[in-house]
C-alpha cells in the first residue's frame, strides 16, 4: 500500500505563486506520479506528471510555462511549483501514484490518490 498526502494549498491572489507537496509512505511507489486537479462541477483532469526514476516528465498545455513538476526520491516526495496562478486554476489538487508511462495522462491510470488539496485564486 501506498499513503499520499498533499499540502501546500492555500488562498492566493492572481499571478502568484503556490508550492504544492505529495508525500508518499508505505511501499515505494514506482512508475509515475502525477497532479490532477478538479474544479467544482468539472471532470478531475491531468495536470502534470513525472516518473520516479529519469527524466521523464509531462505538463498540461493549460498550465506549460507556469507549473512545473520535481521529485525528491530520498524524500520520497513530489512538488508541483505553481506560478503565474489564474482564477481558473482554482480547484481541489490530488497526487496519485502507480501509473505506466502509457497512462500517464489518465485518471484509470493510477491506483493510489491523495486526498487533495484546496487551491484558490482570487482575482
Amino acid at each position: 500500500q501506498v499513503q499520499l498526502v498533499e499540502s501546500g494549498g492555500g488562498l492566493v491572489q492572481a499571478g502568484g505563486s503556490l508550492r504544492l507537496s505529495c508525500a508518499a509512505s508505505g511501499r515505494t511507489f514506482s512508475s509515475y506520479v502525477g497532479w490532477f486537479r478538479q474544479a467544482p462541477g468539472k471532470e478531475r483532469e491531468f495536470v502534470a506528471a513525472i516518473r520516479r526514476t529519469g527524466s521523464n516528465t509531462y505538463v498540461a498545455d493549460s498550465v506549460k510555462g507556469r507549473f512545473t513538476i520535481s521529485r525528491d526520491i530520498p524524500k520520497n516526495t513530489v512538488y508541483l511549483q505553481m506560478n503565474s496562478l489564474k482564477p481558473e486554476d482554482t480547484a481541489v489538487y490530488y497526487c496519485a501514484a502507480g501509473a505506466s508511462s502509457a497512462l500517464y495522462y489518465a485518471v484509470e491510470g493510477y491506483n493510489y490518490w491523495g486526498h487533495g488539496t484546496q487551491v484558490t485564486v482570487s482575482s
